[in-house]
């Protein structure tokens, strides 16, 4: 089953575009009780995968929601380091600024004002030589979630009121929760590589884990580059007939 998150995409919830860490972790609970109403569905054999993002949410609904009886993650994204810190701690000095400018605008709103989100993929056009200057991460996901793979459902905006419940979330607290059965998958020269070193160290409850490196990929190209493709999705069908 995969399903677009509360507030996103098809799915339902007001505001849109809000991105509040509790609602994500709650929606793969309600998919893990839903999964076994359908037929030829065995409870006692449900797996979890979740990618970058959803990567992060998926390790820590699954630090307690044992049903879920083996765990991978591909390119682990922690959303709330990042936005409270900036990638690669790039934006710690504005931390509480960025704070307070959240709650006016959650002020705003509560008196009726227009709801502020961050500008959408969709809306931006980047100049070939920024790109260069930025991070990996960034300058391929502009051209692939912004250019030759997007999804009209899915504009990267987010309200900013999310910051208030996303500057706290830190996927990788209490991983040694996590005693299930452990796959997580990074490309080797991806530059979020390591916030999957940072989850997987801390997944101290397991033995049965492992960390994968996929060579020569980055972030955004464990999602679409054949070869990685081909290799990752090997690596993930033995993993889970292993494990389940």
């Amino acid at each position: 089953m995969a399903a677009d998150a509360s507030f996103q995409g098809a799915s339902g919830g007001q505001p849109r575009n809000l991105d509040n860490p509790a609602f994500r972790v709650e929606d793969i609970h309600g998919m893990l009780d839903i999964l076994p109403s359908f037929p030829g569905v065995d409870a006692d054999h449900m797996g979890a995968l979740g990618i970058c993002g959803g990567g992060g949410y998926m390790l820590k609904a699954t630090q307690t929601d044992k049903r879920a009886k083996a765990v991978a993650t591909l390119s682990m994204f922690n959303s709330g380091i990042v936005r409270r810190d900036g990638f690669l701690s790039s934006a710690k000095d504005t931390t509480l600024q960025r704070l307070a400018d959240s709650s006016a605008e959650r002020a705003q709103e509560a008196a009726g004002g227009d709801i502020a989100r961050s500008v959408g993929m969709e809306s931006q056009d980047i100049p070939e030589e920024t790109l260069k200057k930025m991070p990996t991460l960034y300058s391929e996901g502009y051209v692939y979630y912004g250019k030759t793979h997007r999804h009209p459902n899915s504009t990267f905006m987010y309200t900013l009121r999310s910051n208030l419940d996303l500057f706290t979330f830190d996927a990788a607290a209490n991983m040694d929760l996590i005693n299930q059965p452990l796959l997580m998958i990074a490309g080797s020269d991806a530059d979020t590589l390591y916030m999957t070193k940072d989850a997987f160290a801390k997944a101290t409850g397991t033995t049965n884990k492992e960390l994968y490196l996929v060579n020569g990929a980055t972030h955004i190209q464990t999602y679409w580059v054949p070869k990685y493709v081909k290799e990752i999705s090997a690596k993930l069908v033995s993993f889970f007939n292993k494990n389940l």
